[in-house]
């Protein structure tokens, strides 16, 4: 039983951290575990555009207590952010390398952050998407949940003529191998009584200069490429964001729906009214 406390992450560097012990069921496929077609559910899939990270944050909170209360459908939150370097829960502050004159001097900001993994870099022309699911009603495995973020996001790179794939005993996925990948996205989640929050960062044009100023996941010798630099051509965010948010649907066999910002507060609000009448 999952008890109203439980929490777990899992990051970048693959392995899980959690409060309180719980069941995970072995992980035989990558594939998912739903009949072709099947819906379960609506995700409302919400484009939030460039937005500063602490206001995403505090947009994602305000989702997932709603989800948690059953107030609200699962939702997938995709945007871009200014540059910012966050830490993950278990995070080692020594892997941020440039001190915060720096910082400060290149217009980047720093947040601390729940979610799992170490260290990692946010900017223009990177995909994020905040995946905010009920995993209690989709399937209770935290690894498997991972597992098919990076599944969603190897598929979308494959519609663009590149390989990517996973790298034992790390998250996120990767283009090249014999020692030489390169890490094209990264994965952080928290979940909390089963509801998903945080998720994954896509380097579609992203400037790979300011992974310099860090220890991209705390991996050493990690590098980052983008697809633009894999495909040698110009390629907007806005090409990469449907394709990935098609491919989560079909994985967690949830009925994908556009849904503008306007629509996403005012769920919020009545949903909020609703818990704030019953409690």
């Amino acid at each position: 039983m999952v008890t109203s406390d439980w929490e777990n992450e899992l990051g970048s560097d693959g392995r899980i951290s959690c409060v309180a012990a719980f069941h995970q069921s072995p992980i035989t496929s990558h594939q998912s575990p739903f009949a072709k077609g099947r819906i379960v559910n609506p995700c409302h899939i919400v484009d939030l555009g460039l937005i500063g990270y602490a206001e995403a944050y505090a947009l994602q909170k305000r989702v997932v207590a709603a989800r948690k209360a059953g107030a609200i459908e699962d939702v997938l939150l995709l945007c871009e952010h200014p540059h910012v370097i966050t830490l993950g829960r278990n995070g080692k502050r020594e892997n941020l390398l440039a001190s915060e004159p720096v910082l400060r001097q290149k217009g980047v900001e720093f947040h601390a952050t729940n979610r799992g993994g170490d260290i990692t870099y946010h900017g223009p022309g990177q995909l994020v998407g905040y995946p905010i699911l009920n995993l209690g009603a989709i399937r209770r495995d935290v690894v498997w949940y991972v597992r098919m973020l990076e599944e969603a996001m190897i598929r979308a790179t494959a519609e663009f003529g590149i390989v990517a794939d996973r790298v034992e005993g790390k998250t996120g996925i990767w283009v090249g191998g014999g020692g030489n990948e390169e890490k094209l996205a990264a994965i952080g989640v928290h979940i909390s009584r089963w509801v998903t929050s945080h998720g994954f960062a896509y380097n579609v044009s992203t400037d790979l200069r300011y992974f310099d100023l860090i220890v991209p996941c705390g991996i050493a010798d990690c590098k980052a490429t983008s697809l633009e630099k894999l495909l040698g051509r110009r390629v907007e965010v806005e090409e990469v964001a449907p394709r990935i948010a098609k491919h989560l649907g079909e994985l967690f066999a949830l009925e994908m729906k556009e849904t503008s910002k306007t629509e996403l507060f005012d769920k919020l609000e009545h949903a909020e009214q609703a818990v704030a009448v019953s409690a």
